[in-house]
């Protein structure tokens, strides 16, 4: 049982996931979390990351550490991240084991279901198919993480298990639209077309891809359910179940803002996969789902936006 008063180690606590995971641990009351800058800790370096471990000796390690990006940053990038991520989660699993952690939690993607898999996603589709070649570095990377959890709890008896999150968004994003996600780069563009009183926005691709969006708070919440809870499943989907077209959250976004603009399509831009959206089953079969509405969620991240 992990008590309020056990070390956890939290890699990377300054990104947008790794600060909603640390706000939820102390808004709970865990007393004893461990966090460092990546100044004071490369964690691409092995040698100081498994001797940082066997000092700190944490009872549970969590893993929101990684090089992430849109689908043009994942496309230009591959070896970048494909290298960073694969050293970065490799170090810590690795390092964690050889310093006597039992409990690790390591942050999967929905990019490392096959491309052309059934809706929607099932746990079980893990490795059955091709992957969408814009992101299949970043995708490969994680699915060795999430094989390293699965194949290091079977041999040595831990309990390292992964979620997989549905596209998220929240405060603290990234806002840059040559390397962000679709939702913060629509909430930037469609929010600058305002200020500026332009007539129009341009959308990469055609606008037609699904995809299931989640508000990082409620995927801290799950963090720390699942930090709790034995699963006999090795990697669990965390999603919203909240789905549109990226053309349809583009019409969401102008609706909240107030706003009508005409939609352009630059076609030379990949689309991405088609859908992605995940069967929650598993996670609903332990009690956690997401309680965050899409309106609510908006709020909060667009005054986040507006403050920073």
């Amino acid at each position: 049982m992990i008590s309020k008063s056990n070390k956890i180690f939290l890699a990377g606590h300054n990104g947008m996931v790794g600060s909603a995971i640390l706000k939820k641990l102390k808004n709970l009351g865990y007393k004893n979390i461990i966090c460092v800058s990546k100044k004071k800790l490369n964690l691409l370096d092995q040698k100081k990351v498994e001797s940082f471990l066997k000092k700190k000796k944490p009872k549970v390690v969590i893993i929101a550490a990684a090089r992430v990006g849109g689908i043009l940053a994942n496309n230009n990038n591959k070896a970048s991240f494909l290298y960073e991520n694969l050293t970065i989660q490799t170090n810590i699993i690795h390092g964690s084991f050889l310093a006597g952690v039992k409990n690790l939690i390591f942050l999967g993607s929905s990019c490392i279901y096959p491309k052309k898999t059934k809706q929607p996603i099932k746990e079980s589709f893990f490795m059955t198919g091709p992957l969408e070649n814009t992101n299949d570095a970043y995708a490969i990377a994680k699915i060795t993480g999430v094989k390293m959890c699965m194949e290091y709890s079977k041999q040595y008896k831990l309990n390292y298990k992964t979620l997989m999150p549905a596209n998220m968004f929240g405060a603290n994003d990234n806002y840059d639209l040559s390397s962000s996600h679709f939702f913060p780069a629509l909430i930037r563009k469609i929010h600058n077309a305002k200020i500026r009183k332009k007539k129009f926005i341009t959308l990469w691709g055609n606008g037609k891809p699904k995809r299931e969006l989640l508000y990082v708070e409620d995927f801290a919440d799950a963090c720390v359910f699942f930090m709790r809870k034995k699963t006999k499943e090795s990697f669990v989907n965390i999603g919203s179940g909240v789905e549109k077209t990226i053309k349809g959250f583009a019409q969401y976004i102008m609706k909240r803002l107030n706003v009508n603009l005409k939609i352009k399509y630059d076609l030379t831009k990949p689309n991405g996969m088609q859908r992605k959206k995940l069967d929650l089953s598993i996670s609903k079969k332990y009690g956690w789902k997401s309680k965050t509405s899409l309106n609510e969620a908006f709020e909060k991240v667009y005054l986040d936006y507006l403050k920073n």
